[in-house]
């Protein structure tokens, strides 16, 4: 049985699909065949060019990896491929599915099913029942329509050790040649409970990780394999302070030269891990701000100070290490001047207003606590009408901020911004 998996991102050049890179290798492993279409704003691929790679490769399953700023996208290519062939079975997931509202797929008559569990169990589950001529029978993990009637079934539970997923690197899943910079995950998941954030709700605010011996040996391959610019996706790379020393301290013994980006939490390094991180070849970090107001920081829940903050990025920059921080406007509760005072914040650190560093306007997706209970937040969306697969995002003003306010604050961030705003993670 062939499975077609897309990722779509019309917004960026091409980067690794690490996601759908672990669903390959897992499905793989079971005995499928599978094909992952990277489609970004390089335009790879013409109308006719997709129809031909649909009807040839003949899939029976496809998915995507679904985002609220690329669902128009991916809902217009499914359409697309059920015209080319009505029995092919659709299914989304990703960050902007796994708490979607049931009742969007009556809006979406092309799509089959919605993943509500860990992307690897759940597809196999799907692909078993397809192969077997029951595609809606006995399955775990989704959410689907048959005949008009939408069916919730069980939820599936991820593997606690995340080793049993096969590696999509060493399982040569990825063609590197168009992209400079390798994307490796160390763990997923994360414990905190900032209100903003949809990731420690879908991960029950857990953290699983894979072995150091599994990190090296995929450090290793890539190196070997000519790349040596790789960035962690872990929202927490440091939680686990013996276990980074391990990683860092195995780059150093196996001789790797890499230059590593990664995103962790300001109360999560130290001095000693900061000189280490340097060696091993780490030129940037990423933290979370979110605001200079210690005032926002508790309403969403951050439990972080300034105060940490500022010595993280103190010592990160003694050792070198570039600085990028993620931070947000139209927070809840927060004012006009507090607004302001988080940019004037990044620029007093000589933090370089670019990338990860441009703020944005919190989003509201859904499984988001905010989202799930804006009204309590002071969050006043607009008075207008979208559809039930589109989550409120950023048209919202709120009860301290109009939006008047939150537009003048984002005309100062890009006015300050060495490239116009344009963000690299969101």
């Amino acid at each position: 049985m062939r499975i077609l998996l897309f990722e779509v991102n019309p917004f960026s050049p091409p980067t690794l699909p690490i996601s759908l890179g672990y669903l390959a290798a897992f499905l793989i492993k079971h005995g499928f065949k599978v094909k992952i279409i990277n489609l970004s704003q390089k335009g790879e691929y013409s109308i006719k060019e997709l129809e031909k790679v649909i009807k040839e490769f003949s899939p029976q399953l496809v998915g995507f990896s679904t985002y609220q700023r690329n669902i128009l996208y991916v809902l217009g290519i499914a359409k697309f491929i059920k015209e080319i062939n009505k029995n092919i079975k659709i299914i989304l997931g990703g960050p902007q599915i796994t708490f979607i509202p049931s009742l969007a797929l009556k809006n979406m008559p092309m799509i089959d099913y919605l993943c509500r569990s860990e992307g690897e169990l759940t597809l196999l589950e799907i692909a078993k029942a397809i192969e077997s001529g029951n595609p809606f029978n006995g399955i775990k993990g989704v959410t689907y329509q048959i005949n008009g009637e939408i069916v919730e079934t069980e939820r599936i539970e991820g593997y606690e050790e995340l080793d049993k997923y096969p590696s999509p690197h060493l399982m040569g899943i990825f063609d590197y040649s168009k992209i400079d910079e390798v994307i490796l995950l160390t763990s997923r998941g994360c414990p905190f409970d900032c209100i903003f954030c949809y990731t420690p709700v879908a991960s029950k605010h857990k953290i699983r990780f894979h072995s150091v011996e599994r990190v090296l040996e995929e450090i290793k391959w890539v190196v070997k394999k000519g790349k040596n610019r790789i960035w962690f996706a872990d929202p927490n790379f440091s939680f686990k302070k013996e276990r980074i020393y391990q990683i860092l301290e195995g780059i150093l013994k196996e001789g790797l030269k890499v230059n590593i980006w990664l995103e962790t939490r300001a109360d999560l390094i130290d001095e000693e891990m900061l000189k280490l991180m340097k060696k091993a070849g780490v030129h940037t970090i990423a933290y979370g701000l979110e605001s200079a107001s210690e005032k926002v920081l508790k309403i969403v829940r951050k439990r972080l100070s300034l105060e940490q903050l500022k010595r993280a990025i103190y010592l990160t920059q003694k050792y070198g290490i570039e600085v990028e921080v993620f931070s947000q406007y139209a927070l809840p509760g927060e004012t006009f001047e507090e607004a302001l005072r988080t940019l004037e914040f990044v620029k007093s650190h000589g933090i370089k207003i670019q990338g990860n560093s441009n703020a944005q306007q919190m989003q509201l997706y859904f499984g988001a606590p905010v989202t799930e209970n804006y009204k309590r937040f002071g969050i006043k969306p607009f008075p207008e009408k979208r559809p039930s697969y589109i989550s409120i995002g950023d048209r919202y003003e709120t009860e301290t901020m109009n939006r008047k306010e939150i537009e003048i604050i984002k005309s100062l961030w890009i006015k300050n911004s060495l490239d116009k705003g344009r963000r690299i993670v969101s």
